[in-house]
């Protein structure tokens, strides 16, 4: 397979020409005269490159970004101190200049030509990578063949996204280290870059032709000028009445819009995100980076026929979704959740890896958090899965949503051991949409005409339009002020 060497992946991401070199000559760090000198000479003449890594800036669709690219023809792309320090620099060059950074290892790690002291220049490194996501900096990751040891176990797997090269080998120890250290090989398939995005360590496998833009579209939403937001006018409210368990039934049914549809019809610059980033992946739980109009967001949505179908939505989904909040807050992005979910997972593993908690965390993670949170109420609105992410600055809520400590059909068992009373208990909790919102829990409802599965595209629009206005208001308030909005809102819920 043809591999593009840095420069050319340079090339091929940015704008035609706009790249612009920081580097200056790197210190020499062998002593003149010794086989490392002579390695060192060697390296540059053979591969065109003066270090393993280069760094600069350019235009990505006529924004402004800095890039760290690793070289490995460059003595394997390993880092040393030339190369940390220089790696560095760019960094704080960027976090100062306020610019989203790029980067695009290729390493066997570190230089052990230089020993401890090169080894732990990733310290240096992580340092400055987290200076730059406390700025509040999208950092993006293209992780290339073959990306191994402590640059992946540092500034490799730090990104806010994170994608990889097809087949690229990826991995903490190398193959060849691990067979010479344990006599036998390391097991095939584990260590390259399609597996890992399985097992929710990648969002995306791409060529180098696609990535340019995979990143524009990322920045689009993860850079976006947020105060460009505008709100629009009011959604109207035009509703007929509906009895509770209509609702329950509509919102049942296979062809109603869910979260996916509600993307693909009402938002751009769609970019889905992969699990948990720590080795978990629930389909059942969409993460993405996604813009409503003029305003970009994250979103969490829960979907609901993957779990019916597949993957009831357990602890591993909940994971990913505070993934997406943590990322909302770092770099001050609206965050949306979308609830539609018939309930959480009810067996062994979801129980034995944390279920409970996991609800908990998520629930104090949204009530505490610094970005503005808008959540939607789509569908089903069953249990503890849907009050994980309801806490919200601003909830609205679909004509035919509904919210419920447990299915109807479940309350109806607790109270008269029978299914059969599941409409009029319905009734009599409250769960439709018009009551949740007259008890305070809801803020909007948005109109079905007459139902959401009838006119799936003009229903999507309309909720689309619907976070815009909600988002750009939150937008004008400030966090401190958001934050003491929505603690109070929910210590005074049924006073």
């Amino acid at each position: 397979m043809s591999r593009p060497d840095a420069r050319t992946l340079i090339e091929t991401v940015l704008d035609r020409g706009s790249w612009k070199s920081w580097d200056a000559p790197p210190a020499d760090p062998a002593e003149p005269g010794s086989s490392y000198a002579d390695e060192l000479a060697a390296a540059r003449v053979k591969s065109g490159y003066d270090e393993a890594v280069i760094t600069g800036e350019g235009l990505l669709d006529g924004r402004r970004v800095a890039v760290v690219a690793c070289e490995f023809s460059f003595m394997a792309g390993s880092i040393g101190v030339a190369a940390a320090e220089r790696f560095v620099s760019a960094v704080e060059r960027a976090t100062r200049e306020r610019l989203p950074l790029l980067a695009a290892p290729a390493s066997g790690g570190t230089r052990m030509q230089e020993g401890a002291l090169a080894f732990v220049q990733m310290v240096k490194i992580t340092v400055a990578i987290q200076e730059h996501r406390i700025g509040g900096l999208p950092y993006l990751v293209y992780l290339r063949h073959p990306t191994t040891g402590g640059v992946f176990a540092s500034w490799g797997s730090l990104g806010h996204v994170a994608a990889a090269e097809p087949e690229a080998l990826i991995g903490f120890l190398g193959p060849r280290v691990f067979e010479a250290l344990h006599g036998y090989p390391f097991p095939e398939g584990v260590q390259v870059a399609e597996n890992l995005h399985s097992k929710g360590l990648l969002d995306a496998v791409v060529s180098a032709g696609d990535l340019r833009a995979i990143a524009i579209r990322a920045l689009a939403v993860l850079a976006a000028d947020r105060s460009a937001v505008e709100a629009g006018p009011a959604p109207e409210e035009d509703l007929r009445p509906v009895e509770a368990w209509e609702a329950i039934t509509r919102s049942r049914r296979d062809d109603r819009p869910g979260v996916r549809a509600l993307l693909k019809l009402a938002a751009t610059d769609v970019t889905p995100l992969s699990g948990t980033g720590e080795g978990e992946n629930e389909p059942g739980l969409l993460l993405a980076l996604a813009r409503f109009g003029s305003a970009p967001a994250v979103v969490l949505g829960q979907d609901r026929r993957v779990q019916r179908a597949t993957s009831p939505l357990g602890p591993a989904g909940l994971r990913a979704a505070r993934r997406g909040m943590r990322l909302a807050a770092e770099l001050g992005l609206p965050l949306v959740t979308v609830v539609d979910t018939a309930g959480a997972d009810l067996s062994k593993s979801a129980e034995e890896g944390g279920l409970a908690a996991e609800i908990a965390r998520c629930m104090a993670e949204l009530v505490m958090l610094d970005a503005p949170t808008v959540c939607l109420l789509l569908g089903e609105g069953a249990g503890g899965a849907a009050l994980a992410l309801l806490p919200a600055d601003r909830v609205l809520c679909a004509q035919h949503a509904w919210l419920s400590p447990l299915p109807p059909e479940g309350a109806s068992a607790i109270l008269y051991r029978s299914v059969d009373f599941a409409p009029e208990i319905a009734q009599a909790q409250r769960i439709r949409a018009t009551d949740l919102r007259s008890d305070g829990i809801v803020d909007r409802v948005i109109p079905e005409s007459p139902d959401a599965a009838y006119e799936p595209r003009q229903f999507c629009q309309r909720v689309g339009r619907a976070l815009e206005h909600e988002i750009a208001g939150l937008l004008l308030e400030s966090p401190a002020d958001r934050l003491a909005t929505r603690r109070a809102r929910y210590r005074n819920l049924g006073l």
